[in-house]
């Protein structure tokens, strides 16, 4: 089934390129059908790439997906065009009252700086509170995942030595979890990070469950109990050359990066790198659509939260 976008998205032309089912505003008002309201708060810098990831991953599912895009009111972006932002973005002031199945919160480049130090820290505190009664379940990535986990659960992050980047392998845990249903013992994940979690910490808490981790990059997923809070610490949804656009960023600020992890080809930055984790990117966003939202959202939006 398709995904449903506003009509002039630059995502829209880069996903019909790759002939993913897009359907726009004009084309959706003519079907009959309920889809599912997803807000996808994003918080990266490079904003129209992140959501074509995004999207892309939405769209492997036969369900409709209709997407509200949502930016910090108390904080401008400075590396996405404000007539983007205008056409396509919205504030929390502005959807508060209303009610989504799925909501998914995007990383952000601003792991050194403590929570409460972020600029837009209260206004995330006020939307992860929300989420606990007008969401049916909220998809945390990387730094979003550290600052859900921090909020919800008071699990703090750690600086690591030096950044965590590259592609790592993963294992799973309790494969009796919907969330990770299909899944290989063993798959690789991409990370881009400054910071982590303790694995001891979240073993400890008991309202959520550690479903998969990586013997070098600890952490990679959890979910609550209720399944209303799920957390990933990696980047499933990258582009296959997402990390070279971030190292080769590095290299021309002078920050004297170390080459990604089982990346390049021979760890020989001039090769074009090869994605290894499309396939489980896709089957964890599809586990999470039809598991945790789709069979757990009421059909009317108004009953999301009402308990019983």
């Amino acid at each position: 089934m398709p995904i449903k976008i506003p009509n002039d998205l630059p995502a829209k032309q880069v996903l019909m390129e790759e002939n993913i089912f897009v359907m726009d505003e004009h084309r959706a008002s003519m079907q009959d059908i309920r889809p599912l309201r997803i807000a996808i708060l994003n918080l990266m810098p490079l904003k129209e790439q992140t959501e074509a990831q995004l999207l892309r991953m939405l769209s492997n599912s036969p369900l409709q997906v209709e997407i509200t895009l949502l930016m910090p009111e108390t904080h401008v972006s400075k590396n996405t065009p404000i007539e983007h932002l205008r056409s396509f973005y919205t504030t929390f002031a502005a959807i508060k009252d209303q009610k989504f199945d799925g909501m998914i919160i995007t990383g952000a480049p601003v792991e050194n700086i403590p929570f409460e130090g972020v600029t837009y820290w209260n206004e995330l505190k006020n939307i992860m509170e929300w989420t606990k009664s007008h969401v049916t379940s909220t998809f945390h990535i990387c730094w979003g995942a550290q600052a859900g986990l921090y909020y919800h659960y008071g699990i703090h992050k750690i600086p690591l030595k030096e950044k965590m980047h590259g592609i790592f392998k993963h294992s799973v845990i309790d494969p009796k979890c919907p969330l990770v249903r299909g899944f290989d013992h063993e798959f690789m994940v991409p990370h881009s990070r400054h910071t982590t979690v303790s694995l001891e910490e979240i073993k400890a808490c008991e309202d959520i469950q550690l479903l998969s981790m990586s013997d070098e990059a600890g952490f990679y997923m959890a979910v609550s109990n209720d399944g209303k809070q799920v957390f990933v610490s990696g980047h499933s949804e990258y582009d296959s050359d997402t990390l070279k656009q971030e190292y080769l960023r590095d290299v021309d600020k002078g920050l004297n990066p170390k080459i990604p992890q089982r990346y390049f080809p021979n760890d020989d930055a001039s090769k074009e790198p090869e994605s290894t984790w499309k396939s489980h990117a896709h089957l964890v966003y599809a586990n999470w659509l039809n598991y945790y939202v789709y069979q757990a959202t009421p059909f009317k939006l108004d009953d999301i939260g009402l308990k019983g």
